[in-house]
């Protein structure tokens, strides 16, 4: 038994990485149905992938009655009245990240999923990551004693142009941090085990200077006393960037590079120290009594598999990875950034 599902908005990120993994990786999932505004895009999808029916209407897609889950991966200005209309019409929700541009859409989605007792799933599909699932289970296991600090950072290289919703505020709900933060803050929320209860922030848009911010700093507070730190930005070359995730706690570390980002790929090092002792006054940072270990951990295709195992949770009952009620949090700590970067201070989630 499959679920058959519907992609709207399948140019992007459904082309390049959804799509494809999905075909491969989730036996229990049949695409049917596609739909994009650019036609040329679903001509070019229908075709490659050949799937049955192909539309540049959502409403159309949702009529089919084949169709019994969506895969939504439009802009995020779309998210909600697509998400609105799929929940009318019964259908199952996987949708892009960040859920919506504003609480009271998202809260509305929310809302009318649950009313029409349908599954709403979100993409975090980071948390798929074998590094980042092992970094949780180091730090649940208490290997780094209590967490200290966490960091994560996204970047890439984003130049103007011309029509980039991105990069329009009116239309992306801002810029870097809307776009990348969503997944920075999930992943650290998601291996420290904990919520982000306050934030502060920094945003500037001096390299590139459209509408929206290109680069954007953030301090979260989580209610043991923890902090992290996330930096996206559009500004810094691909090549230039590790996309580094540091885990600090009392008693060591995990430094990642690259596990954050499109791909099950990167590597990730523990620096575990046994018995910290008094104070050091000579700070030396090589030692011998630090335990260190690297890990080499195989995924499959994060996308493909997020696909799978919403099927499953539809097939089977298993807990969704991630769920609208998630997506709401995560979209009022990625608000309350913005918030805080407007006042110049400190916002409460």
């Amino acid at each position: 038994m499959t679920v058959k599902w519907g992609v709207i908005g399948a140019g992007g990120i459904a082309e390049r990485r959804t799509i494809p993994e999905m075909t491969v990786g989730a036996s229990n999932s049949t695409l049917v149905a596609v739909m994009d505004i650019d036609a040329n895009a679903v001509s070019r999808v229908k075709d490659k992938y050949k799937v049955p029916y192909a539309y540049t209407s959502e409403v159309e897609l949702l009529d089919n009655e084949e169709v019994q889950a969506v895969y939504v991966a439009s802009p995020v200005f779309a998210h909600a009245p697509q998400v609105l209309e799929a929940a009318k019409r019964g259908k199952h929700i996987l949708c892009e990240k960040p859920l919506a541009g504003t609480i009271e859409q998202a809260t509305a989605m929310v809302d009318a999923c649950v009313s029409a007792n349908i599954s709403l799933g979100l993409c975090f599909q980071m948390r798929l990551n074998r590094y980042h699932q092992k970094a949780r289970d180091l730090v649940a296991q208490g290997a780094l004693g209590r967490v200290v600090l966490g960091r994560a950072q996204l970047t890439c290289w984003y130049p103007p142009i011309p029509g980039a919703w991105r990069q329009n505020r009116g239309l992306g709900y801002g810029g870097a941090m809307m776009d990348m933060g969503p997944h920075c803050v999930d992943v650290i929320e998601y291996i420290l085990g904990e919520p982000v209860v306050a934030v502060s922030s920094v945003q500037s848009s001096h390299i590139h200077r459209y509408d929206a911010e290109d680069t954007s700093v953030a301090l979260l507070e989580f209610a043991s006393g923890a902090i992290g730190v996330l930096d996206t930005s559009f500004a810094i070359p691909d090549e230039a960037s590790h996309n580094a995730l540091e885990i600090y706690g009392e008693r060591g570390s995990l430094l990642a590079q690259g596990t954050l980002g499109q791909t099950p790929t990167g590597k990730m090092v523990s620096h575990i120290v046994p018995t910290t002792g008094g104070y050091k006054a000579k700070q030396n940072r090589y030692v011998t009594n630090v335990e260190q270990e690297g890990y080499d951990l195989d995924g499959p295709p994060l996308y493909g598999e997020l696909v799978r195992l919403f099927a499953e949770s539809l097939l089977n009952g298993v807990p969704l990875v991630a769920d609208g009620l998630l997506g709401l949090h995560n979209l009022r700590v990625i608000l309350g950034i913005y918030e805080a970067a407007r006042r110049g201070s400190k916002i409460t989630v």
